[in-house]
């Protein structure tokens, strides 16, 4: 537990141990979203973090949203070999080829998700029945790196055609993106994002 505010009564997950973590799990972690500009914005970011720390791509994320079109999947579908060169040389983002090309790709996957389902959030909710899921953890040997439905949607968006979706990968966006509740039991916001 930290507290990280002014006021020390504030008790926070542990992991926020700098202020950029600790704005992102305060305002955004674990909020149930539903706008599938963010939630292509989430998925490009978790991508890009595989190997790296989270706070690490959250100190890139506005040359990241600079950088790919303000995550405007529409846009991004439609980069060319110059923008993957482009991208190469900013030095605001993960320069690394296959994290760029897969954000490019999963774009396009993207905008074929939205046709077939009406839009991304229709289609990524159903894993979860459109609720999110409420655990109680306490510490983090409690949390899990993935889980039954994370392996189920990293399966299905596989076989879609994305890239950079594995298990763990896919969990960390349900995290993120409000589709479960992992803030500690003890957390000031595990009530709040219910």
């Amino acid at each position: 537990m930290i507290s990280g505010s002014a006021d020390p009564r504030i008790v926070r997950c542990d992991w926020g141990t700098n202020p950029v973590l600790i704005a992102y799990h305060d305002t955004e972690w674990g909020v149930p979203l539903h706008d599938d500009r963010r939630l292509f914005e989430f998925l490009v970011l978790e991508g890009a973090q595989a190997g790296l720390s989270w706070s690490t791509i959250l100190k890139k994320r506005p040359a990241y949203r600079a950088a790919f079109a303000d995550f405007d999947p529409a846009r991004v579908a439609a980069f060319t070999e110059a923008d993957v060169a482009r991208l190469l040389a900013d030095a605001g983002i993960v320069r690394n080829r296959l994290k760029i090309l897969s954000a490019i790709n999963n774009a396009r996957r993207f905008l074929e998700v939205q046709e077939a389902f009406g839009t991304f959030d229709a289609y990524i909710w159903r894993f979860v029945d459109g609720r999110p899921i409420k655990n109680a953890f306490r510490c983090w040997s409690e949390v899990p790196a993935r889980t039954p439905i994370s392996d189920a949607m990293s399966k299905d968006l596989r076989q879609r055609g994305f890239t950079f979706v594995g298990s763990t990968i896919c969990y960390a966006h349900m995290q993120a993106t409000g589709m479960v509740n992992d803030h500690f039991v003890h957390c000031f916001r595990y009530d709040e994002v219910s």
